[in-house]
């Protein structure tokens, strides 16, 4: 079936005269039927195992489902028992949670008020990832509206919802949805989400959403009774691959991509974050990520609006991130993980595991200039040559952080930055990420020290699922020695315990962290140097021994010097500059916390830094 980039033609749909439109791929079925209002109405068979049926006999609200007779089997038991009753895999709304029946919703009923959004340009991102369920005490979208001018004031332009399609039960991080295009009933569904995305255009902010394509969750996952939705040809961490280049793919990669035009065109999403493409597997000629960007351009170019499609991606291959022209698959935009590890082990972080290859303060000077740690070297962690260099790509293509829900939560305890690290060595780190020429990313908490932990959790309902995961999060920890338990992810107060305390943004010392991210945050708006993302006009210089780093940056007429002492003593720097220097911003400063009075000026082109702190200086006329 063709994709129609004006309207969604999968699942039920109301068209122009009210009338529901149902589109279902069902190739096992010799048979399909709509039950819905004590009503069974049969669907009309299509090529290539689709089935339709349009029907004035279900309005916006009512409750369906279909059922589906496979075609005949050799089998000892009774024929009723091939009857499936299913909900609509491409269900918009599942109020009863994910063994529910689906809810037909009306997409084009939302009022919008968004009509002068015209979005704001990739390089002017500055992101905001937040958990729903954890962000707020009642963890819905509602709840979030109510952050919006806090979120304002800090100076954020996008925000990052993690994951919101329906999953099992009321809490989890998202990333085991088993309906992609129902929005969490938990969270209040399909109109709230509307809601909130409205609400953030008329305050200025872009909004991102988490998808995930590489995967489905294991509890209410039936898409193989409906088709060959996942393939055997590859696997992934979490199980089966989703089958995107094996025979029957055709339906499910339209699947995927009606998903995409969805997020944009009926949700007003401004960009999707894909999670782990790399364990997306294709070997077609035109990779799925490719096409899907031949989608959104087509539906760019027809609303005259920009969409962005940024990804998570352990390769460090720009094949991702290149131009579609040039035989990229034209992602706009990268998680930089390498840059978070490598300024994690210059800050302390103890070097086990991935990070065990990285040099703290001379690879984080790398990615300073290159974005990639590893691009062609020998990888000692992979234990082969990894990478390739990225150099035709700009800084807005690559997305940096001191932390993320990745970095927090997969650690057994969950634990923050605030929590590891001093609270100069915290300003430090936010520093580091902001004075790059890369697009900056908070985790929701951070700016103001959030020491509640964000630990891994779910609320499944099967028994032996719930089990496995148990025993599966504690095996995975078994050599880390914390003389703590692994937390229970099944366990309410491993939920509750994750949700941010907003009424420490008034105490000390988060109130004055919190006006420091602000500052921080401003500095870079304010001056052109700092937010014109142009990598070739990066110089980073790593004093190993001093455990310090210089980072440079100019654009026309201004030049900044960054100066950072990740090291837990004072160090003198000799710098080779002979502009003029003015002090813009000290993490020491007694403004946000520290013990500096003064802002220090370079003498005889020497300067000393008090420990964990980073000084940036302004030459204007170079």
């Amino acid at each position: 079936m063709e994709i129609d980039i004006h309207k969604r033609k999968i699942g039920l749909n109301f068209n122009e005269r009210g009338a529901a439109e149902v589109y279902l791929w069902a190739p096992y079925s010799s048979n399909v039927y709509l039950i819905t209002n004590n009503l069974k109405l049969q669907l009309i068979k299509q090529d290539y195992g689709y089935w339709f049926l349009e029907t004035d006999q279900i309005a916006d609200q009512d409750s369906y489902c279909f059922e589906m007779i496979p075609f005949a089997q050799a089998t000892d038991q009774p024929s009723e028992t091939k009857h499936l009753q299913r909900s609509d895999p491409a269900s918009l709304w599942q109020k009863e949670g994910v063994n529910g029946k689906s809810i037909a919703y009306n997409l084009n009923g939302f009022k919008w008020e968004d009509q002068d959004w015209n979005g704001i340009p990739l390089e002017e991102f500055i992101i905001y990832e937040l958990h729903t369920g954890t962000f707020t005490e009642n963890g819905d979208f509602k709840s979030i509206e109510n952050k919006i001018l806090y979120l304002k004031e800090l100076g954020i332009t996008a925000i990052e919802l993690m994951p919101v399609a329906q999953f099992s039960g009321e809490r989890n991080w998202g990333y085991d949805g088993v309906f992609p295009f129902a929005i969490q009933n938990s969270y209040g569904g399909p109109e709230a989400l509307k809601h909130l995305i409205n609400i953030c255009h008329i305050n200025g902010l872009a909004v991102i959403l988490d998808v995930v394509y590489n995967h489905m969750g294991p509890e209410g996952n039936y898409f193989n009774d409906f088709g060959p939705y996942f393939t055997d040809k590859y696997q992934t961490p979490w199980g089966q691959a989703i089958n995107f280049d094996d025979a029957n793919c055709d339906p499910v990669r339209n699947y995927f991509i009606e998903n995409v035009l969805m997020w944009f065109r009926d949700f007003h999403v401004d960009a999707l974050r894909l999670d782990a493409v790399h364990a997306i597997k294709d070997f077609s000629s035109t990779h799925i990520l490719q096409e899907i960007k031949q989608y959104v351009d087509q539906l760019s170019a027809q609303n005259g609006k920009s969409y962005q499609l940024i990804v998570e991606l352990d390769l460090n291959d720009p094949k991702y991130i290149n131009p579609t022209n040039k035989g990229g698959y034209g992602m706009d935009a990268q998680w930089a993980d390498e840059f978070h590890h490598a300024l994690r082990v210059a800050a302390g972080q103890e070097p086990n595991g991935y990070y065990a290859e990285f040099i703290g303060i001379e690879h984080l000077a790398k990615s300073y200039e290159d974005a990639y740690v590893n691009d062609g070297q020998y990888s000692p962690h992979r234990q082969k040559k990894f990478g390739a260099k990225a150099k035709n790509n700009t800084g807005r293509q690559f997305i940096v952080f001191s932390q993320n829900h990745d970095q927090v939560g997969n650690r057994m305890l969950g634990e923050r930055t605030s929590e590891l690290l001093s609270f100069e060595m915290t300003k430090l780190l936010a520093g580091a990420v902001f004075c790059s020429s890369f697009l900056p990313l908070i985790f929701m908490g951070e700016e103001y020290g959030e020491t509640n932990r964000f630990q891994f959790f779910t609320s499944h309902s099967d028994q032996d699922l719930i089990e496995a995961v148990r025993k599966g999060r504690k095996s995975e920890f078994a050599a880390f020695h914390h003389g703590e338990e692994t937390p229970d992810p099944q366990s309410d107060t491993t939920f509750l315990t994750s949700k941010l305390s907003w009424d420490r943004i008034t105490q000390k010392p988060h109130e004055s962290l919190l006006k420091f991210y602000k500052a921080l945050i401003n500095l870079r708006k304010t001056y052109k140097v700092m937010s014109v993302l142009d990598r070739n006009h990066v110089k980073a210089i790593a004093l190993a021994d001093q455990n310090c780093l210089i980072l440079e940056r100019w654009h026309e007429d201004e030049k900044i010097l960054c100066l950072m002492n990740f090291s837990d003593h004072e160090q003198t720097l000799n710098l080779k500059y002979s502009f003029q220097y003015q002090n813009i911003f000290n993490s020491a400063s007694v403004l946000w916390g520290g013990i500096s009075v003064d802002d220090s000026i370079p003498t005889n082109n020497k300067i000393t830094l008090l420990p964990e702190s980073i000084q940036i200086f302004l030459c204007k006329n170079v």
